[in-house]
């Protein structure tokens, strides 16, 4: 006996089809970590984290913009270095805490490099640990202009272009400090947490555009300011890693590539600990 064609409709399961259209409506083929075609500006980056940062967004393609406020020749070896890599970038000139000076950087960038995609946001002061007492209001607003003020003012000026483009990564490098809560450090702690608190904000309101906004946030990972500390300090703080070695600084160049890729397209308005399993969440 023949099975009428409406016999044969109903044989047949109701969500294969849409099963079908899902499967051929997923995008399976692998993202990629190159940033071929790109354009990137790192804040300080003529030494330590910066510097691997710098590198790392080299290495995957990037054109690099890196920053340096002060020792002309710690940054004439940084970019030296860079280039004999066969990276291409430049290094620039500027006190990013300062409005003029930021729209000038932001313009030479531009006009040497091409349009910024990639947006870093390292720079640092130092950050002497000591009790609230023995801090002046005049610290705490240097944190918070390099922490908050600064980030405001290089997205602000990146950012019609990043629109127009509808592309954009902005990264933050925080720290492990505020989710640790660490004390004698109220200063830096205070910043770092109203700078993460930022990066949420900002990714809610451009992801819109395709622009994503996150946060880096290392653990203590020495570099060249770190040569003098103390030896029983340094192994206090590496007894806790879980991970039982210290961070290098490759390990933050590494995540911030991630992000800045296509492979990153899909993630904003995180905080990503860089730090061996000091805070887990």
């Amino acid at each position: 006996m023949k099975r009428s064609a409406t016999s044969k409709k109903s044989s047949r399961s109701p969500r294969s089809g849409a099963r079908r259209k899902v499967t051929k409506a997923l995008d399976c083929e692998p993202r990629t970590f190159s940033l071929a075609g790109r354009t990137a500006l790192v804040t300080g980056s003529s030494k330590g984290l910066g510097r691997a940062m710098a590198l790392a967004l080299g290495a995957a393609g990037a054109k690099v913009a890196m920053n340096y406020a002060n020792s002309k020749s710690t940054a004439d070896a940084a970019l030296a270095d860079f280039r004999e890599r066969g990276y291409e970038g430049d290094m620039f000139r500027a006190d990013v805490t300062s409005q003029r000076q930021v729209e000038r950087l932001v313009q030479a960038v531009e006009k040497k490099l091409g349009k910024i995609d990639i947006l870093v946001l390292n720079a640092t002061p130092d950050q002497p640990q000591k009790p609230i007492e023995k801090y002046d209001w005049d610290f705490y607003q240097s944190m918070l202009d390099f922490f908050v003020k600064s980030p405001y003012l290089l997205t602000r000026a990146v950012l019609p272009g990043m629109k127009r483009r509808r592309f954009g990564r902005i990264i933050n490098i925080g720290s492990e400090v505020f989710r640790r809560g660490v004390p004698n450090f109220s200063a830096y702690v205070a910043a770092k947490g109203a700078q993460a608190g930022w990066t949420h904000s900002m990714a809610n309101e451009l992801a819109p555009w395709q622009i994503t906004v996150n946060i880096v946030s290392p653990g203590w990972i020495p570099v060249e300011r770190h040569d003098k500390d103390p030896i029983k300090m340094k192994n206090e703080y590496k007894a806790l890693i879980p991970l039982q070695r210290w961070g290098v600084p490759a390990d933050v160049g590494g995540i911030v590539t991630w992000l800045a890729s296509e492979a990153g397209a899909f993630v904003t308005g995180q905080d990503v600990a860089v730090n061996g399993g000091m805070t887990v969440t």
